[in-house]
């Protein structure tokens, strides 16, 4: 016999040995406004058919928490994988990323014509029936040489290279009926659990929607990112021509010594749209209507800073003369920042700047009046004068960073000619395979945790139980005006896992067990794991990846 305390009810309850938590679930009663779709043992994410043989902890999860979301989107990229197979035998579907509060997808049939509103029903309708059928999804465990022969034998050429290159000795993948799949976490028991999801078509593509966390029976609403996706598109299109569409590609890439060559590409190309950029920003300042301010904002640890300073040469390679204020330097004094219900400070509040002080003082400096700006300490709490005066004469030009930058309150009163709205954001390109996406903001966690623990800010277990009310904040603060961006800037950086890898293993594996964020650091050293490791010596002082790595 084991013995389990669940965390839902703080009970414990003894079973026999090899009890699966699906099993186990019916003997703990506690409230379930919504379905459970996988479990934390330990802090680990487990799948409900996990067998338990010694003492455990489990906490059952639903769609609400992210790893219940993870599972549930895995499953769903199955099912609909599944359907494409039965529907159009010898199509292919590529996962490529998440968008418009979904995930964007590519069906390419085997007769090479378009997918129609007509082939997205019939998918959908072999959705349905699967789902009706509550087919089970089975897990195998299988030596990686051979999985790699299954999928060879099935042209999954993509997962090939993704285990031939991830040096690991076994192998878990799934099977729905007769089609075999890889994932790298857990999926739903069986196709029952997937009732809630929507296809549409979308762009070049289809639009396969998820459910909506805060009530997981309806579908998240839905969200056209038209900006968001060229900038997706754009960077998918650099990695087709260079031939690395997946982590395989790029693990093989380094393997036969192109490292070196992939970071001098990645650094040109993001020099390149950062000129671009400048060069648009003067050429609106010579116009009619001369440009005088510029909007620059972007989540956490998406590279904001070092994007700035690099803009500031460029611009001045174009004979402009740019000056910067950052958002954060009007913030309101501590005492008289706005709280969370439970008391704690909310930073990431607009009303967190003084907004009408800031605007006021942007209009006196379009207006060609010095002023005195403030800086903020934050060690005090206090904003204070220190001396800091500009003042807009001839060439130059008004850079304005922070998170709240592009939210319209902020320049209200400042024409529509006089700004330039620059979004900032990490969007990766490259997947683990056709089928495994790997979420922006898995990258950007991983840029946070790192530079957190260089700096001695905070250790990985503090980054990552701050991070959900960052992502919270952002969907409020940030991301609702990101389409309103004159144009958007991708951060992500080609081999950047590889990079990171060896900077955040040793500090995720500083974790303890015991601890609700070892189940996300467990998570982002199993996803690590697949990159093949780049020394970051060949990366330049000035790259944006210098930011959070260090120099």
């Amino acid at each position: 016999m084991v013995q389990v305390y669940c965390k839902n009810n703080k009970e414990s309850k003894r079973f026999p040995e090899g009890t699966s938590l699906l099993q186990m679930l019916s003997e703990f009663d506690f409230p379930r406004p919504y379905p459970i779709v996988s479990a934390k043992v330990n802090n680990v994410s487990q799948g409900l058919k996990f067998k338990v043989y010694q003492n455990k902890d489990i906490e059952f999860i639903d769609v609400r928490e992210s790893s219940g979301m993870r599972v549930y989107c895995r499953s769903l990229c199955f099912l609909l994988f599944k359907a494409a197979r039965d529907v159009f035998p010898g199509s292919k579907l590529y996962m490529e990323h998440p968008i418009s509060r979904g995930y964007f997808c590519h069906l390419r049939k085997e007769d090479g014509t378009e997918v129609t509103e007509g082939d997205l029903q019939l998918l959908e309708g072999r959705m349905r029936e699967l789902v009706e059928k509550d087919m089970p999804f089975h897990r195998y465990d299988v030596q990686t040489d051979r999985a790699i022969r299954e999928f060879r034998k099935a042209g999954f050429d993509d997962k090939v290279r993704l285990l031939e290159t991830s040096g690991e000795a076994y192998t878990d993948y799934y099977t729905l009926g007769d089609t075999s799949d890889y994932y790298y976490g857990k999926l739903v028991p069986s196709t029952g659990y997937l009732k809630v999801w929507g296809l549409l078509p979308y762009h070049d593509g289809l639009l396969l929607r998820i459910p909506s966390r805060q009530d997981p029976t309806q579908l998240a609403p839905y969200e056209d990112q038209p900006k968001t996706f060229e900038m997706f598109k754009e960077a998918l299109r650099w990695n087709i021509i260079m031939g690395l569409s997946t982590v395989g590609d790029v693990n093989e890439a380094f393997l036969n010594g192109r490292a070196s060559e992939l970071i001098q590409i990645a650094e040109a190309l993001q020099e390149k749209k950062i000129v671009q950029i400048a060069e648009e920003i003067d050429r609106r300042y010579r116009s009619e209507h001369p440009l005088k301010v510029v909007l620059i904002t972007g989540p956490s640890s998406s590279g904001k800073t070092t994007f700035c300073k690099r803009l500031s040469v460029q611009l001045k390679a174009c004979g402009l003369k740019p000056m910067s204020v950052s958002t954060d330097d009007y913030f309101v004094n501590r005492e008289d920042t706005p709280r969370f219900p439970d008391g704690g400070y909310d930073f990431d509040n607009f009303d967190t700047v003084d907004h009408d002080l800031m605007e006021r003082d942007i209009m006196r400096l379009i207006a060609g009046e010095e002023v005195d700006v403030p800086e903020f300490n934050f060690v005090t709490g206090l904003r204070e004068y220190n001396g800091k005066k500009l003042q807009l004469g001839p060439g130059r030009i008004l850079l304005i960073e922070g998170i709240h930058a592009l939210n319209p309150a902020l320049t209200s009163r400042i024409p529509e000619s006089g700004k330039f709205r620059i979004f900032i954001n990490t969007l990766t390109g490259t997947n683990l395979d056709n089928h495994n996406w790997i979420p922006t903001s898995d990258n950007r966690l991983l840029r946070r945790i790192v530079r957190d623990y260089n700096k001695g800010a905070f250790t990985a277990r503090e980054s990552i139980s701050h991070w959900q009310n960052v992502l919270d904040a952002e969907q409020k603060w940030i991301y609702p005006f990101q389409e309103t961006a004159d144009v958007m800037f991708n951060s992500a950086y080609l081999i950047e896992f590889a990079v990171l890898k060896n900077h955040a293993e040793p500090i995720l594996r500083s974790v303890p067990q015991n601890c609700p964020e070892y189940a996300e650091s467990h998570r982002l050293l199993k996803f690590i794991h697949y990159f093949t490791p780049v020394p970051d010596k060949e990366i330049p002082a000035t790259s944006l990846l210098r930011e959070f790595i260090g120099s």
